[in-house]
């Protein structure tokens, strides 16, 4: 997670300063999290950094305990929370609506994620899991700072979607979809823990990309975001296969009502 650095040490590895956490790294916090929820992802990518820290004072004590801040700001009581840029916004605005489905994802990835590692049988899936989790983050960051803001460019720069992730999951696709037998038939969601899980966060994913695009189509967020939604629902798909065949499992077919 890009914005947890400081002075080129990564945050969500630890270390032995953590007071030193940037004021903008809170800033953005504050904002992807306005609504005080914690997702899975946050808390691999940062520890279980209060979600609410301080725009003008840094993080103090252990990464996940803050002395002197708490969780609830009240600031959010009238309906309007805050953007990464400042801006206040209706809670129902199509932005939050988008974050929360974003957010949504993460947990849900983060669940899929705790049964592939308890199974132990895709050590590269799971790490997959986590780097995407991240990525989430990112994405999450993005759409709290709208592209319409021209006042925030630097902002702006700093949260921007990478196509290099997109190209990433495709390398991810591909490598597990050669070691899958060919797809001839509708598979119904099933095949063990790890995979179920993989397809409901599928279906959380798909929702929000419908949520992110007409950000796009306004401006607010780059088309990137999309592309990275649209290719991530065709990884978890194919994860869950992978997911399903290396637990020992058979795929559920779908069979058409007699």
């Amino acid at each position: 997670c890009p914005f947890f650095k400081q002075d080129g040490r990564d945050q969500r590895r630890g270390t032995s300063d953590p007071t030193m956490l940037s004021r903008r790294s809170a800033q953005l916090v504050t904002a992807f999290h306005s609504r005080a929820v914690y997702s899975v992802g946050l808390a691999r990518c940062a520890s279980m950094v209060s979600p609410l820290a301080s725009q003008t004072q840094p993080f103090a004590g252990t990464l996940g305990r803050s002395r002197g801040m708490k969780v609830y700001t009240r600031t959010g009581d009238k309906g309007q929370s805050s953007l990464y840029t400042g801006e206040r916004r209706r809670k129902n605005d199509d932005v939050f609506h988008a974050l929360g489905d974003v957010d949504e994802l993460n947990a849900y990835i983060g669940i899929a994620r705790e049964h592939c590692r308890a199974a132990g049988n895709t050590p590269e899936l799971t790490e997959h899991l986590d780097e995407i989790q991240c990525r989430l983050m990112d994405v999450g960051s993005h759409l709290a700072t709208p592209r319409s803001d021209e006042g925030e460019s630097a902002k702006m720069q700093r949260t921007k979607v990478q196509d290099a992730w997109v190209a990433r999951l495709e390398q991810w696709i591909d490598a597990m979809d050669s070691d899958l037998p060919p797809l001839k038939n509708f598979i119904l969601p099933s095949g063990g823990p790890g995979s179920s899980a993989l397809h409901l966060a599928r279906t959380v994913c798909r929702r929000a990309e419908r949520t992110v695009v007409p950000l796009v189509e306004s401006g607010v967020a780059d088309g990137a975001a999309g592309r990275y939604l649209n290719r991530l629902s065709d990884f978890l798909f194919v994860a869950a296969r992978y997911a399903c065949a290396k637990g020992g499992y058979t795929e559920t077919v779908w069979r058409k009502d007699a």
